[in-house]
């Protein structure tokens, strides 16, 4: 069945769907958003704890409070949202000699299978998170197990609890926010256990989850080992020293449940299927100075393109993807691109070029944990820009602006390739 045409299908509901959509559709563009979920909001609905929006909104709200903010102004916009409604795939229009007219998405919902026409498509699914599979845990396979991000919805949003003797594998945010719910909840939380030598998330949750809460944080920790037959009933642990495991050293921690925050990956199943090229550094796609991703016409922004750390930059980055398929839309396009790459101690870089003729957003992760850092910024023997930055840690993204001013330099030069450093 075919229902509309648009100018730009966002698929995703979220902060970043709707930041770019809004973005969209007050430049005067026709814009629906499909949302598997019933009402949109994405993942900010059940993170009820608060610390978004001090940037976009100036004031500090919960997850579920954010996402309303962004929603409530969907009424008042001419944007068409379809919500219980799951993507089964997009592809090209071809409009004679292969040249590409537009895409065409295809979407599951009560309704039956429904097929969009548009100019163009905004990726925007979000992240998922890492399971058991994915770090390949030994030990059995025992009732418990649960990813911190599952446990989180079970209990703010069904009222359920997962267990009542906790252990968290994994220091990312989602985790530590989880030990201090969990603990709020009446559950005792023996540990989070960290295989590197430095948390994942970000300081400010290391102190209010768990040090605030005398939670234990194990870090350069390995679980060897999960025990449990019907339900799990404890881990072994295993120190890290000198690269190499203190078997000695080993001990158990008893739990009936273990939560994984092991890490996200970008949602990116229907980008691979639709032919577009992924960025093996982040898993999301390879895009250009415009978050135009390498099909015509698809663009992608948020944690479906690189996984972030706070909200506040995911919609602030949609916004922008928001005006750049509106400058695609009207037939504007970079004269010419700059490739742009991850050097020693960084991560990725994205986008993984820059247009010399306009401001450019630059995001990165580094590598390494390091105080007084400073960022290098060059294209062979030209240094583009030095940043001093007083602190740099890979659970905190990096970003910062690039203009005509640093490109100017290597606007003749036809194979000018900038590298990004942490020296």
């Amino acid at each position: 069945m075919m229902y509309g045409t648009f100018d730009v299908v966002v698929l995703g509901g979220g902060a970043a769907g709707m930041a770019s959509a809004l973005e969209m559709d007050r430049r005067g563009w026709r814009v629906a958003i499909i949302e598997r979920e019933s009402r949109l909001g994405g993942i900010l609905l059940q993170c009820i704890h608060t610390g978004f929006g001090l940037i976009e909104f100036d004031e500090e709200l919960s997850g579920p409070e954010f996402a309303e903010r962004l929603s409530d102004r969907i009424p008042g916009s001419k944007i068409t949202v379809f919500v219980g409604s799951t993507v089964i795939g997009f592809e090209s229009m071809e409009e004679g000699k292969g040249k590409a007219a537009g895409q065409v998405v295809t979407f599951a919902s009560a309704k039956g299978v429904t097929r969009l026409e548009s100019r163009a498509v905004v990726l925007a699914m979000g992240c998922r998170e890492r399971n058991r599979g994915n770090v390949r845990i030994p030990g059995t396979r025992p009732a418990g197990i649960f990813t911190a991000g599952l446990a989180q919805r079970l209990v703010n949003i069904d009222g359920i609890m997962p267990g009542r003797e906790v252990v968290i594998i994994g220091s990312g945010d989602i985790g530590l926010v989880m030990a201090r719910r969990m603990a709020w909840s009446g559950a005792r939380v023996h540990a989070v256990v960290e295989i590197l030598p430095r948390p994942s998330g970000l300081p400010r949750n290391v102190v209010q989850c768990l040090n605030d809460f005398g939670i234990p944080l194990y870090l350069s920790h390995v679980t060897t080992a999960i025990k449990g037959k019907d339900r799990v009933r404890s881990i072994e642990v295993c120190p890290v020293e000198n690269g190499a495991l203190a078997i000695s050293k080993a001990f158990e921690l008893p739990c009936d449940t273990l939560l994984l925050s092991v890490g996200l990956v970008p949602e990116n199943e229907l980008s691979r299927d639709a032919g577009v090229q992924l960025n093996p550094a982040t898993g999301g796609p390879r895009v250009d100075s415009q978050m135009m991703s390498s099909k015509s016409g698809v663009f992608a922004c948020g944690n479906v393109l690189h996984v972030h750390d706070l909200v506040d930059n995911v919609v602030e980055e949609a916004r922008r993807t928001g005006a750049f398929v509106s400058f695609w839309l009207e037939g504007t396009r970079p004269s010419r691109e700059i490739k742009v790459k991850a050097g020693s101690k960084v991560r990725y870089v994205c986008p993984g070029s820059l247009d010399p003729a306009s401001n450019n957003q630059v995001s990165l992760r580094s590598l390494v944990v390091k105080d007084g850092a400073q960022l290098e910024i060059r294209a062979g023997e030209i240094v583009v820009k030095r940043i001093m930055k007083n602190h740099v840690r890979p659970s905190e993204m990096i970003t910062f602006n690039l203009g005509t001013t640093e490109l100017g330099a290597l606007a003749h030069i036809d194979d000018a390739t900038i590298e990004i450093s942490i020296p």
